[in-house]
């Protein structure tokens, strides 16, 4: 990518969205082409232009606005269409709003040339992308994702030969893929890392289309993995490609008959766009009737005999002169990923045609009349000329809450502010995020530069959103929302949103804020990325299921001995490291907040429990303000160096110690066989930027726990190389009699009682914890790293707190359930088996929760929660959502 240079035809609202992805991944050069002069309506999708442009030329316009995502990457402008010529030195060329005549010739060269070209054009709620990346174009990774690997059980020779993987993960094999082998013991002819065709695929073994009758006998052990196969594909020229357009891409399995019907639409658009010189007017039926005369006309002249859709095409003809941002980041984010395709060769491109439409979003009533649609000069005209001016007035008038400001979130506010979101008629957004920008943040989230690293990312993202919009009104946060911010997002404020937007990064976040929009009855609109992939959710209260309603399946857990020593895939290494990670970052210094907090009360918690989880618990106390304690960035560096030490090496080698490579089992099998995989101790070199880079990171998060500020230099590899080297590690000494888990049924708890329960251990322990306070700065606390904290919670309304309990129980009845128990936080209100607690009945609920549950309800709180326990009329117990009573 770093080589390739673009071409980008047009700047308006789709030109500057491909433009903005291509130089945000980090091309050599993009040269943007456009003279048109800059009108108000311009400013509906085009981001990058403000009304001071107007009457500019488009392309110079946001040229330097679109430099200032990157540095790195040459923007410049071209001053008209380049020759043939000047053609060539492009790797792709990218048209948009180009008339056809044009596009057919610049892509006639490009073709010839092995040249990218794309084409892609934005009519209202339809698009329509085409790609031609020559005659003979590879891709060398189809799909991007990591190759697909299995631990080999067991080899058959012979023909056909069958080879069995463990039964821990089923195997993802097609038939006719290629695989490679390593770390076969025995049958060493496969291990020449020469790729192999399979066959005959099934859950847990596959064929090799090969005879191993003379290879030697297979023993034991290897790993077998896919070995992706470059792909050919010779795409058509556009011209081609018109008339005989093959498979199109689908966008909506339920709209499979839709590409064809689009397919010809825009072929209309384009003749009616070269007879008239525009496009057809906003909701106007005769231009409407003009281009479906168009459209039979082609379709005549094709032979084809398919029926036109009527009511679709009237659809592209009524909306297509109107320009929406929506549908500009939808589109310019798949063409800005098909450039990225043209250079790398990674991901399988559009071949050939895409049409992507969103006609669920049109009224339901079309045409629109004239005066809804006509334009008056404002901002806003393109997306008024699709929906009206009816429905721009509730878009002025809308109160959002947006709750994330990274990627996601940066895209939100883009689009609300194109769009007039909370641009007038008392509409607002209100955007939150707890996190700051950092560098890392730039080559994804659009709406920060390098002069915002480290600020608020709530405030940078709601001060540019402004600047796209003036007349946006945008309320910055910069609380995390969760249980403990429901002082700051209390039920006023939920009660006063029309729509929640989720831009979050993790599961739990998103739980919490969808239990609040099912609690008030808020749609919800959810989302999430994971490199090119990504997904969406629209919930509409009483209509659609909500996000937490569905969830994947529990992940199987892999047995602790596994995880802890002896891992033999990706996924027991992450688990292992995020829970070293959690016990020395988060766990560990919470602990000892928990003693230096009251340590009196806590060393009689830890006497009293006296067994071997609070000795372990004790234990993990004076490592952090004892013998691992840390007061200098030298002291954090030793220990991470250490820390690598006993991980990477000692604990290994130790194991390879205990059980050899030819150690037996009880029956005399190997030790060492499938799934288990023999290990090999590292040792550290200061040369491997593997090494350097876990003691530095290990490093930075200790002093950050010890609340210690790295000097500039700890962020330096050759800096932190050089002081991770100078460290003394004591060398490795086997030692006898060590004990490691084997068994999968093993748990933390019973591998802690194995131990022993030694009381003489805690003494010790408490003694030194005494000493340490003695020397402890006043006011020592640690700084928990925690990676996320937000509770699940679930809520509805339900009756109101003047109620007594018996309304309650009859409110429940009038609904065919029959309540039998009702608590709030860990107290019993109510519950049919106790015949005192009849006479609660006819109190008020608030007057319950408040002398039973001696709950105190803060006034910023108009309800309080109860949990109901009820049975259907069969006797049957059902679960019924957490119980929310209004009381004020």
């Amino acid at each position: 990518m770093a080589a390739s240079n673009i071409l980008i035809v047009g700047a308006a609202g789709l030109g500057v969205e491909i433009a903005k992805n291509v130089i945000l991944a980090g091309v050599k050069s993009v040269t943007l082409l456009d003279d048109a002069t800059v009108v108000m309506r311009d400013l509906s999708a085009q981001f990058y232009l403000t009304e001071a442009d107007v009457g500019k030329k488009r392309a110079a316009a946001c040229k330097d606005r679109l430099q200032e995502l990157n540095t790195a990457v040459a923007v410049s402008v071209a001053a008209g269409w380049p020759s043939d010529r000047e053609l060539l030195k492009y790797q792709v060329v990218v048209l948009t709003d180009t008339p056809l005549a044009d596009a057919l010739r610049v892509d006639e060269l490009c073709h010839r040339a092995g040249i990218g070209f794309i084409c892609a054009n934005i009519r209202g709620v339809f698009a329509r992308v085409f790609c031609d990346f020559g005659p003979a174009f590879t891709v060398f990774d189809v799909d991007g994702e990591e190759p697909v690997s299995g631990i080999v059980a067991g080899i058959t020779g012979g023909s056909p030969t069958i080879v069995t993987c463990v039964e821990d993960e089923r195997l993802e094999f097609q038939d006719g893929q290629l695989v490679t082998f390593t770390e076969v013991v025995g049958m060493t002819e496969l291990s020449d890392g020469k790729p192999r065709r399979i066959r005959n695929c099934k859950a847990h073994s596959f064929e090799l289309e090969e005879d191993t009758s003379s290879y030697s006998a297979y023993v034991r052990g290897g790993i077998v993995t896919q070995h992706k196969e470059p792909k050919q594909l010779a795409f058509k020229p556009l011209a081609a490609a018109i008339a005989e357009p093959g498979e199109f891409l689908a966008s909506d399995f339920a709209k499979m008959e839709q590409p064809a019907q689009l397919h010809l639409a825009f072929q209309a658009l384009d003749a009616f766009q070269a007879e008239e010189g525009r496009l057809p007017a906003p909701h106007d039926k005769a231009d409407a009737a003009a281009l479906m005369e168009r459209a039979h006309k082609l379709r005549a002249a094709q032979g084809g005999q398919e029926p036109i859709n009527q009511e679709l095409l009237e659809k592209v003809a009524y909306t297509a002169a109107g320009e929406l941002s929506p549908m500009a980041a939808i589109i310019g984010g798949c063409v800005g990923q098909e450039v990225i395709k043209a250079v790398s060769g990674k991901f399988h491109p559009i071949f050939q045609w895409f049409y992507f439409d969103a006609v669920e979003a049109l009224p339901a009533e079309l045409p629109l009349p004239a005066a809804e649609v006509a334009g008056k000069g404002g901002r806003h005209d393109a997306q008024v000329a699709v929906f009206g001016r009816s429905v721009q007035a509730k878009l002025e008038a809308q109160r959002l809450f947006l709750v994330g400001a990274g990627a996601l979130g940066c895209e939100f506010l883009k689009a609300f502010a194109m769009m007039g979101i909370a641009a007038g008629g008392g509409g607002s957004v209100t955007v939150t995020d707890d996190d700051v920008i950092e560098k890392s943040n730039l080559s994804r989230q659009f709406l920060f530069r390098d002069w915002n690293i480290g600020s608020a990312k709530s405030s940078v993202a709601a001060a540019a959103a402004c600047a796209l919009n003036p007349a946006m009104v945008v309320r910055a946060l910069q609380n995390r929302v969760s249980p403990d911010t429901e002082a700051v997002f209390d039920d006023a404020f939920w009660e006063g949103l029309d729509c929640v937007v989720n831009a979050l990064d993790n599961v739990n976040a998103r739980l919490y804020v969808d239990s609040r929009c099912v609690y008030f009855g808020k749609p919800l609109l959810e989302s999430g990325t994971l490199g090119p992939k990504c997904n969406t959710q629209t919930v509409i209260p009483r209509l659609t299921e909500n996000y937490g309603a569905s969830r994947d399946p529990p992940e199987k857990q892999a047995p602790m001995c596994t995880v802890h020593s002896f891992p033999h895939n990706i996924d027991h290494c992450l688990t292992f490291a995020r829970s070293e990670f959690e016990g020395f970052m988060e766990k560990a210094p919470a602990e000892a907040n928990a003693f230096l907090a009251d340590p009196t009360k806590y060393i009689a918690a830890i006497r009293q429990a006296s067994d071997a989880a609070a000795r372990e618990q004790l234990e993990r106390v004076v490592e952090v303000l004892v013998t691992e304690r840390c007061s200098t960035m030298e002291d954090c560096i030793e220990w991470a160096r250490k820390k690598f030490q006993m991980h990477f090496h000692d604990r290994i080698a130790q194991l390879v110690y205990t059980f050899p490579e030819d150690a037996p089992t009880s029956t005399g099998a190997l030790f060492w066989s499938a799934p288990k995989r023999f290990p090999r101790a590292l040792d550290w070199s200061a040369a491997d930027p593997s090494h350097v880079a876990f003691v530095q990171a290990a490093a930075l998060l200790r002093a950050e726990v010890y609340g210690i500020a790295p000097p500039a230099w700890a962020r330096d590899p050759a800096k932190m190389a050089e002081a991770a080297a100078a460290v003394h590690v004591e060398p490795f000494m086997p030692r006898s009699g060590v004990h490691v888990e084997t068994d999968p049924k093993a748990t933390t708890a019973s591998r802690a009682s194995a131990m022993g329960d030694d009381e003489g251990v805690i003494d010790e322990y408490v003694k030194r914890l005494e000493a340490a306070l003695k020397v402890l700065p006043a006011g020592f606390h640690l700084n928990p790293i925690t990676f996320e904290k937000d509770d699940d919670t679930k809520g509805r309304w339900g009756p109101g707190g003047g109620w007594g309990g018996e309304l309650v129980l009859d409110w429940f009845k009038e609904r065919g359930l029959e309540a039998y128990s009702m608590s709030c936080g860990q107290s019993l209100l109510y519950n049919n088996i106790f015949p005192k607690h009849r006479e609660r009945l006819g109190k008020k609920m608030s007057e319950l929760v408040g002398t039973v549950a001696k709950m105190e309800i803060p006034e910023r709180r108009q309800h309080f929660d109860v949990v109901v326990a009820c049975e259907d009329e069969e006797g049957e117990d059902l679960d019924v959502p957490l119980v929310s009573i209004r009381f004020r």
